[in-house]
């Protein structure tokens, strides 16, 4: 058990019984192992392994961990940066401790002294339980309803599986911009505050001569065209509706002209295909159109809707069954947990966010590296997994980039021979719009977040969730046409964020993350295949093994590590 000191017989002890790692029992100060958990606790952190022996070694560990609270820290698995933040800002109260005593050291004082420095013989104080295995804590009250009690209440608001009608014509891909135009341009009047009724293109041009000093502003909505730095590092691009196009400049400002909203889009840039709309004035020949301010689709502040059940959601992606790296191990630990906890005895629904199978020919030499290389038996393993989950656990599964459907976006759902071999499984296209319980959910893989990252320069794959911050600004999950992700031009466009959600989740990048961006709970979905010989080779560590929970009436999140 974590905390409880080991019992030493000092008479027979001798070097080679102490691993030369192991240090937490031969500290000369600090606090108990099971006093610096029950510190995390209170702070909601888990702390890894690695760990262990930096937090033992802290002169004062309750002032370093109670800094997480002022740092906004709290909640998730503890990381060294995090804990050299913690100790800086407890201004070296709780500073390191002296390095643990060296083997040799030990053993060559007097076994009398020897006892005083080793761990106590008498019993520690006993684990809180409701750690339950030194897992984050929860309160009753906020998960206050088993999933066995609550009848199945999925409404699906939209899904392309059955509904795609596109034909790959030109006469398709322009119904499809000018539908993206239509409703983001409806949700820009809506939500944003425009100085004035917006105009054709088309007319401003011609009447550019009007809309030249500073009272008289002028306001388009378009789709942002080749997006572009100048040798100055102002942004420029073209702007596009159904009647013409105009070139926008955005400068860079200085002084008590600077603008905190211009400066974080000149730092991040905007993406191809982007709706947005422009104020501002044209220069004296009407060639360029200088932007005082950019209007985005997003509301201020979402409200977000409670469930009158109190049973909870789950979320995983990216489980690449078949892959010899597919964490098999930790998937039988977390069926354990579903079968033991009190916490599982809540989850009424658990989303599959895509790639649950790794798939066959996705990228060269991908044979290599399968344990399973029949795509069949790859969904049925899949299949045979899920079935060893508690039967009040319902699934919900869309496909990503790895599974056996069209690549291109929206993806419809799996064949019907595929999902034969499941019983307790709902199949949906990829995205998909639904409610839970009344409660607003939109799942979707995440192929995007590649383009998002080549296109903004402050999204990365460390930080995923920056994507997914940038697909509500924009209301659409992945405006770029002809980038990284392949788009169906549905006369419709599916991709439009048409309502915005409770709770917003993607996959894909195999990171994980549960946070608020305006009243939306966002969650990075946590995969369940450890580092590939491709992420070795860039350098990426992903976060696998990690459930995140979220209850649909209260709505608190918690997430489980079972790596």
């Amino acid at each position: 058990m974590v905390g409880r000191p080991r019992r030493v017989n000092i008479t027979s002890f001798q070097p080679r019984h102490i691993p030369f790692e192991s240090s937490s029992f031969i500290r000369v100060m600090g606090e108990p192992w099971s006093d610096i958990v029950a510190h995390l606790r209170s702070q909601r952190l888990l702390a890894p392994q690695s760990l262990q022996d930096r937090l033992l070694n802290l002169a004062d560990p309750k002032s370093v961990i109670e800094a997480a609270g002022a740092l906004n820290l709290s909640g998730g698995m503890l990381t060294a940066s995090m804990l050299d933040e913690m100790i800086a800002h407890a201004g070296g109260v709780g500073g390191q401790g002296p390095a643990p005593t060296a083997v040799n050291d030990v053993i060559a004082q007097p076994a009398e002294d020897l006892a005083r420095t080793i761990a106590p013989l008498a019993e520690p104080e006993p684990v809180d339980l409701l750690l339950r295995n030194n897992l984050p804590d929860w309160s009753d009250a906020d998960f206050s309803m088993h999933a066995s009690d609550a009848a199945s209440d999925i409404t699906v608001h939209y899904d392309i599986t059955g509904n795609s009608t596109t034909e790959g014509k030109m006469t398709d891909i322009t119904a499809c911009f000018n539908d993206r135009l239509q409703s983001i341009r409806k949700l820009i009047i809506q939500n944003s505050n425009l100085p004035r009724k917006h105009q054709e293109i088309s007319r401003l041009l011609a009447e550019y001569s009007r809309y030249q000093g500073y009272d008289n502003k002028a306001v388009a909505i378009g789709l942002v065209n080749e997006p572009r730095y100048t040798k100055n590092g102002h942004l420029m691009w073209g702007l596009e509706d159904e009647t013409g196009e105009m070139t926008c400049l955005l400068t860079k400002r200085s002084g008590e002209d600077r603008d905190r909203a211009h400066e974080q889009i000149l730092e991040a840039g905007l993406m191809p295909d982007d709706v947005m709309g422009v104020s501002g004035t044209f220069s004296q020949t009407g060639d360029v159109f200088y932007v005082d301010d950019l209007h985005f689709p997003l509301e201020t502040k979402h409200q977000k809707v409670s469930a009158d059940a109190g049973v909870s959601v789950a979320f995983l992606s990216d489980i690449h069954v078949g892959s010899k790296t597919f964490l098999e191990a930790q998937w039988h630990k977390m069926v354990r947990w579903f079968h033991t906890d009190p916490l599982a005895k809540t989850i009424k629904y658990l989303i599959l966010s895509g790639d649950c199978v790794d798939g066959v020919g996705i990228y060269p030499g991908q044979d290599k590296e399968l344990a399973i290389p029949d795509l069949f038996a790859q969904y049925s393993e899949f299949a045979r997994l899920l079935e060893l989950l508690p039967e009040w656990v319902e699934c919900l599964m869309l496909p990503g980039n790895h599974d056996a459907v069209r690549p291109a976006e929206p993806q419809p759902t799996f064949e019907k021979d595929i999902q034969q071999d499941y019983n307790t499984t709902t199949f949906v296209g990829n995205p998909c719009d639904f409610s839970l319980h009344g409660v607003r959910l939109l799942s979707y893989h995440g192929k995007s977040i590649d383009d998002f990252v080549a296109g903004l320069r402050t999204v990365t794959y460390a930080d995923p969730v920056e994507a997914m911050r940038e697909m509500l600004r924009r209301r659409h999950l992945a405006p770029q046409w002809g980038g990284k992700t392949p788009l169906s031009p549905e006369p419709e466009d599916g991709l439009v964020i048409r309502e915005v959600p409770d709770i917003f989740v993607t996959g894909h990048v195999h990171g994980h993350e549960c946070l608020d961006f305006r009243g939306t709970t966002l969650v990075c979905s946590s995969t369940w295949q450890d580092q590939t010989s491709y992420q070795r080779m860039l350098g990426f560590q992903p976060k696998p093994c990690m459930l995140t929970i979220i209850n649909l009436k209260s709505h608190k999140s918690i997430s489980i590590p079972f790596a």
